[in-house]
């Protein structure tokens, strides 16, 4: 079954083996995502090269995303791992502390002290403690437990509402993105950006260490700042995609109001040309259970209805039990849900103007696909903007892209329903297109006298320079 929503799955201890690695690409992985939280430069390099070898092994590509950690604001350690923390009772937040106990813990984020007034509110370990500030002393954070538990080292902090000054890009990851550049990552998501000027300065990093390998990776800007949310359009403009990142998120703006910040977000994002990701606890069950809960299957079914480009798994695939049956489930639940999503092409296009010829080209050839009833488009392209264009509108006719350049074929594997395909640079027009009818009949997609949809440049081997349609029955030959 053809499956349109793509799904990125985090690499991590459970799957890292070879073995286990081949078994995801072919249960449906399409974007191995490395989180540099997690491990050594050398640990992703290693990895890195097991999946550029897995992928040749499954004949075909498959994208690598280095997601940076950003600054993670969090507690330090205590003298015994943890303490409880008890409604009621008052506790410090001490940036001059080294060791915590009962009374107080240190912070890795000293500047914190500077954030915060008396009345604002903390949120630690994902929300599930509640600390009221009382006061600021100096480097001290005087507060009153609102809502107690247990604390151990390092958990994250929040502020409601948002609010906090760290930047976006640390030390730690301006040396992480360099790392990501020398092990070819497709894509680098960034966490906590609060504006465009983040994603900027992030992608101005990135092509620069990008550059002595041939490489600008696209930029995913993921949201996960209450401040992100006013400046979300400024942040699209400066990315390639976004990610709706919902655990931080939630922390900051409430559980309620994620899920309609999910559509809005969606929906923005496929109005402005851009990627959407759509991440956190999507099958957190499966971690530790061979099936999901019903909640979890109804929520990945609810990203693809939205219209998201991917799906993510996190800690399912990265330390969970069952990284394949997890990855098999969640492939499922997209083919169900995709087979219920309604076609809005006809709207889509209303008072639509296209300034582009290759633009314009996309959007015919999808909108002639959809009412012909033909079985596929096939578009030939450089760049993969063509396969881009026509991939934020659903039609549940299959796309396939076929490109000469390597690092198009794997950013368009994040494509939603685009199946990205290498073709020989050195074939004239007629050669490839003929190439191209043969692979969407050798993979089931068309047969004898079907209609498929084709997209061209000519001269061919220009990037943006797609300018031809045409409407041929499989059979015919040019």
């Amino acid at each position: 079954m053809h499956r349109a929503t793509k799904i990125v799955a985090t690499i991590g201890p459970a799957s890292t083996s070879p073995d286990i690695l081949l078994q995801m690409l072919q249960a449906g992985l399409d974007v191995v995502r490395f989180n540099f939280s997690h491990g050594t430069a050398d640990d992703h390099r290693q990895r890195a090269e097991i999946v550029r070898e897995a992928a040749r092994q499954v004949g075909r590509e498959v994208a690598i995303m280095a997601d940076l950690q950003g600054p993670k604001i969090r507690v330090g350690k205590f003298e015994n791992n943890k303490t409880m923390l008890v409604a009621g009772n008052t506790f410090i937040l001490d940036a001059n502390c080294t060791l915590g106990n009962n009374d107080r813990v240190g912070l890795d984020y000293r500047d914190l002290p500077r954030d915060l007034r008396a009345g604002d509110v903390l949120l630690l370990n994902d929300g599930l403690i509640v600390l009221d500030v009382t006061r600021v002393i100096g480097e001290e954070i005087h507060t009153v437990v609102k809502v107690g538990g247990e604390l151990s080292n390092n958990k994250g902090i929040n502020r409601q509402g948002g609010g906090l000054t760290a930047p976006a890009l640390t030390e730690k990851d301006m040396e992480d993105i360099k790392t990501a550049m020398s092990l070819g990552a497709d894509f680098v998501a960034v966490s906590f950006p609060k504006n465009a000027t983040d994603m900027e300065m992030a992608r101005q990093l990135a092509n620069i260490a990008g550059a002595p390998y041939g490489i600008k990776p696209k930029m995913i800007a993921k949201i996960e700042r209450a401040e992100a949310i006013p400046a979300l359009q400024g942040i699209l403009d400066a990315s390639d995609g976004i990610m709706v990142a919902r655990g931080d998120l939630a922390v900051e703006v409430g559980n309620a109001a994620v899920p309609a910040l999910q559509k809005r977000m969606i929906r923005m994002a496929r109005e402005s040309n851009k990627l959407v990701i759509t991440a956190t606890q999507m099958m957190e069950s499966m971690i530790h259970a061979p099936v999901p809960t019903r909640a979890e299957v109804s929520d990945v079914a609810n990203a693809v209805l939205d219209g998201t480009d991917a799906v993510m798994l996190s800690a399912e695939t990265a330390a969970g039990k069952y990284p394949v049956t997890t990855i098999e489930t969640m492939a499922a639940v997209c083919i169900e849900a995709e087979k219920s999503e309604e076609s809005q092409l006809d709207r889509d296009f209303l008072d639509r103007t296209f300034t582009r010829i290759d633009q314009s080209i996309a959007m015919g050839a999808l909108f002639t696909a959809y009412h012909l009833g033909a079985k596929a488009v096939v578009a030939l392209t450089e760049s993969g903007s063509t396969a881009l264009w026509m991939s934020r509108h659903w039609s549940h006719v299959p796309i396939f892209a076929l490109t000469p350049r390597v690092s198009s074929e794997r950013t368009m594997s994040l494509y939603r329903n685009v199946t990205p395909l290498h073709v020989d640079t050195n074939m004239d027009r007629d050669a490839a297109l003929n190439q191209a009818l043969e692979v969407v009949v050798s993979k089931g997609y068309a047969a004898r006298g079907d209609m498929v949809v084709l997209t061209v440049g000519e001269p061919m081997g220009q990037a943006g320079g797609t300018n031809t349609l045409k409407i041929v029955r499989v059979g015919d030959h040019f």
